[in-house]
């Protein structure tokens, strides 16, 4: 029911939410990691620097980190959790619910299939979903089309010395005008709160040559998410757009080429995306991909829900599956190939935060205003009671933004945080001072609706002028029904969607005329994307370290139309904190302001925390392999994992596969 996060500087990248396998939707814009950084010391060389009236040395490092270490050496051989000798070969399928219409995933226009992304690299390269490589540490980032850079110590301006070698899957080379152009289209074409953004940090991109780019950032702004944004704009071929007059903000199958290791093999829309290895793939044997991107073909089929999905995986129409169903999980998995063997079930540690995922309060609906309303509508959901009799008891109850890390808000405000909290003045309400962080209320596992929460909504209600009406509905002074639109996506799990039923009866029982609006994926996210809904079940980003994608999710400046803010939030208190966090100059100041964020976050109350999930929980034919250990930020099945040619050949002699 969660996707993880992403890299923090792929969150401001404008990526158009798209079909993600085993969920239904694929968030490819959203993400922060746990920071586990191993200090080595970043070789610097002493230069004047060009672009300061003061000296400053010159940083010439082959990756980058915020504070300058980094874990992996420069003749680093391969990341510590990957198999340098896995074999390549074989297939990889995967099961997504939903539909698409296109292969273009850079457009809020139009649903672009699932992993329609991976075909394109960046300077500092991720992850074939977006996610963190190395997936064993947290905010670093390593050159992939570009093999160094170099920045002064005031960040001031970072340049960028790409591989001659690299080269699109049409065989022409990767330049940097094809970064300038990327870079560029993105401004042009790309997400509004991300060009607004960007447009006021970099005010100058230029082209040294072929393969040398410098970017240019703006005086007295926070350094952060500079290098690493610029790093991960990926790279498009300027002679294709220009060849073909296309434009990015629009919805098409045809795509220009990628860099990558995967190009489109076959797209049947609705239906089925193949993607198989680029044998000519230029970055190979690249210590950044050894032990990586291990199968010849990766194959996503797709179906109109999750009952047919996973039929169809039982059946072997895909072999592998990410489940998010908890009554699935529980009672689902003893079919007889789960029996024999030929399945393997896995419950694997997973070592990031979870995503804010809940029920979203659109702050722009007019009941929604009031704080007390919202108050009201969170009582009416009982997680003990949902995760007992729904979801058999495998999940926890989640209350914060960065749950059970070390900037997660606890108790009341105490030492650094709270002095940051008393430097803000009247922006810091009293309660949030002298009251323990808001947590998630408690409920009786007895019964759906709790009488005592009940009791207190309906009052909540009553002192916010919704008033009970001999009809029972409630109304405020001038007559008006308290009426709201719960949108909800049609492909979701029948779990999900019984959790939700459940919910909004509860709420009905307090006498508000709410509807539980079921639609399409394709309606869902054009809606989504409108905020047409007053309550909706979306997602939020997680943060362990401060970034600039903290203002497209939580800011104010683009709070009326970013894609990553789905309540609209808008609070003051929350950019100020936000800034503090962009401007701290040691990780412990940087700690201390994202735990403040993490209160005011919860303070808010824009979206009412349900349940997470710790583990990774998955099903696959017998046919793959993976690291003893898996690393803690990214299950990595599309990434590290491996196909053994013997198990594929004993699981079709036995006729569990085809």
């Amino acid at each position: 029911m969660m996707s993880r996060p992403r890299r923090p500087q792929a969150q401001v990248i404008a990526k158009a939410r798209s079909a993600k396998p085993d969920t239904g939707v694929w968030a490819a814009g959203l993400a922060v990691l746990l920071a586990l950084m191993l200090a080595l010391p970043v070789w610097a060389d002493s230069h004047a620097a060009t672009d300061s009236a003061d000296a400053q040395d010159i940083i010439n490092t082959h990756g980058y980190s915020f504070y300058g270490d980094l874990t992996y050496p420069q003749d680093y051989k391969n990341f510590s959790y990957v198999n340098p000798d896995a074999p390549k070969g074989g297939e990889i399928s995967l099961g997504v619910v939903g539909t698409f219409d296109s292969m273009h995933p850079y457009t809020r226009k139009g649903r672009a299939g699932a992993l329609s992304s991976m075909m394109y690299e960046s300077l500092l390269g991720d992850g074939p979903t977006g996610a963190s490589v190395p997936a064993d540490v947290y905010g670093e980032s390593y050159g992939l089309l570009a093999e160094r850079l170099e920045y002064d110590e005031g960040k001031n301006w970072v340049i960028f010395y790409m591989r001659p070698e690299a080269q699109f899957s049409d065989g022409t080379p990767v330049t940097a005008y094809d970064i300038e152009f990327s870079h560029n289209l993105l401004l042009d074409e790309g997400l509004k709160s991300y060009a607004d953004a960007v447009r006021q940090r970099i005010p100058k991109v230029e082209v040294i040559d072929d393969h040398t780019i410098k970017f240019h950032f703006t005086p007295g702004i926070s350094r952060r998410s500079l290098i690493d944004q610029v790093g991960a704009v990926p790279a498009w071929s300027k002679a294709w757009y220009e060849k073909t007059g296309a434009g990015l903000n629009e919805s098409r199958l045809e795509v220009s080429p990628g860099s990558g290791p995967y190009v489109i093999d076959s797209v049947d829309v609705n239906r089925r995306v193949v993607y198989k290895r680029n044998p000519d793939y230029w970055g190979a044997d690249l210590p950044f991909n050894v032990g990586r991107n291990n199968f010849d073909q990766i194959r996503i089929e797709y179906f109109g829900d999750d009952t047919a999905s996973f039929e169809a995986f039982k059946a072997g129409e895909y072999t592998f599956r990410r489940e998010s169903d908890s009554k699935k999980w529980a009672t689902g998995y003893d079919f007889p190939k789960v029996k024999s063997g030929a399945i393997k079930v896995e419950n694997l540690p997973d070592g990031s935060p979870p995503t804010p995922a809940g029920i979203v309060f659109n702050l722009d609906s007019e009941p929604l205003k009031d704080r007390r309303v919202r108050q009201a509508l969170a009582l009416a959901f009982n997680f003990e009671w949902t995760n007992e009799s729904l979801q058999h008891g495998l999940f926890k109850q989640r209350a914060s933004f960065s749950q059970d890390t070390d900037v997660m808000a606890n108790g009341l405000p105490k030492g650094a945080e709270l002095e940051l909290l008393q430097s803000l003045g009247d922006l810091v309400p009293p309660e949030m001072l002298n009251e323990p962080v808001v947590m998630p209320h408690t409920s009786s596992p007895e019964r759906l609706l709790d009488r005592r929460n009940a009791r207190t909504a309906m009052k909540l209600l009553d002192d916010a002028g919704w008033a009970v009406g001999d009809d029972g509905i409630r109304r405020n002074a001038a007559g008006k029904v308290l009426k709201l639109n719960f949108l909800f996506n049609s492909s979701a799990s029948g779990t999900l969607s019984g959790v939700m039923e459940n919910y909004v009866s509860n709420v009905k029982k307090l006498g508000v005329d709410i509807t539980l609006e079921k639609v399409d994926s394709s309606q869902y996210t054009s809606r989504e994307r409108d905020r047409d809904y007053d309550l909706v079940y979306d997602q939020y980003l997680t943060f362990l370290i401060a970034h600039t994608g903290l203002k497209q999710a939580y800011g104010s400046e683009t709070s009326a139309f970013s894609l990553f803010n789905p309540a609209g939030l808008s609070s003051p208190l929350v950019d100020a904190i936000i800034d503090a966090g962009l401007n701290a100059q040691t990780s412990i100041e940087e700690k201390t302001a994202l735990t403040a964020l993490d209160r005011a976050l919860r303070y808010e109350f824009f979206m009412m925390p349900v349940w997470y999930n710790p583990s990774h929980w998955v099903a696959y034919y017998d046919q793959y392999e993976h690291p003893e250990t898996i690393p803690p930020f990214d299950l990595g099945y599309m990434d590290f994992w491996w196909y053994n040619q013997e198990k594929a050949d004993a699981l079709r002699a036995s006729g569990a596969l085809r």
